[in-house]
């Protein structure tokens, strides 16, 4: 699937955030695809598949600047100082991303920056987690009859930030069905299952899922009120996502799926 055409440099410089998806390389978009063949240089978080790499031109330059939450990661002023020396040197920059760019991506950093140094910047977006998990379940995130919404927040605040009103949300998707989609919530799962507790039922259907659309995919299916001692049973770790809401329900009806790891 390799582009046998020399790889284009640029004048004036240019990047291209690009969204990879969830990790399934059948998940990629076409655009995406094009952009990961025409880059000379690819920087690459760790959440981006193997195989998704693999697309990238073979006289393409990868760098490998690890991005996960609670791991080591490579500071993200030095990821954009790179961006920026490799546009401003000609070459055809694309910041390869597991997900959405725009979404817990921190596409909008990086765009800022790369603007105000004069680079081009170009937004590919991808299939974000927050979809692709809970549709790999075979149950969607609205439904006329379950859910009127949904939100997407991050259960990792930067330092120094509260985070999410976890009370208010809780209370907003009650009052308003909504499904609520957290990134990066497994560390932190007890005390966000504490804070919605004050405002959703105990037997609020939740899922969990880890590593969604590659191989590995593993879930728990349990409720708001074993949300914690669920996780720990169920071994699940990051990466994962975590869907609060009566859509959730509707997994009963793909029980005998497999991976499935249920919890009381």
């Amino acid at each position: 699937m390799h582009n046998s055409r020399s790889i284009p440099h640029v004048a004036n410089g240019k990047c291209t955030l690009v969204g990879a998806g969830p990790g399934d390389p059948e998940l990629l978009t076409l655009k995406a695809l094009k952009a990961i063949q025409r880059a000379s240089v690819l920087f690459i978080d760790d959440l981006v598949s193997d195989e998704i790499a693999a697309f990238a031109q073979p006289e393409a330059r990868i760098v490998h600047v690890g991005k996960r939450g609670g791991c080591k990661s490579t500071p993200q002023a030095f990821i954009e100082k790179l961006m920026i020396t490799a546009a401003k040197e000609g070459e055809n920059v694309v910041r390869l991303k597991g997900g959405d760019p725009f979404i817990f991506g921190r596409g909008g950093e990086e765009a800022e920056h790369l603007r105000a140094a004069g680079i081009e910047v170009e937004v590919v977006n991808g299939i974000t987690s927050g979809l692709a998990a809970v549709t790999s379940l075979g149950v969607p995130l609205t439904h006329r009859q379950h859910a009127h919404g949904v939100v997407f927040v991050t259960g990792h605040p930067q330092p120094g930030d509260s985070g999410a009103d976890w009370r208010a949300l809780a209370a907003t998707a009650h009052s308003a069905r909504l499904t609520l989609v957290i990134y990066m919530g497994v560390s932190g799962a007890e005390g966000i299952q504490s804070e919605l507790l004050t405002g959703l039922p105990s037997a609020t259907p939740v899922a969990v899922i880890q590593n969604a659309s590659l191989p590995s995919q593993r879930h728990i299916i349990t409720t708001l009120g074993a949300l914690a001692a669920a996780i720990n049973e169920g071994g699940i770790a990051s990466p994962s996502i975590i869907v609060v809401g009566d859509v959730i329900s509707g997994v009963a009806l793909a029980a005998a799926q497999p991976r499935v790891i249920r919890a009381a």
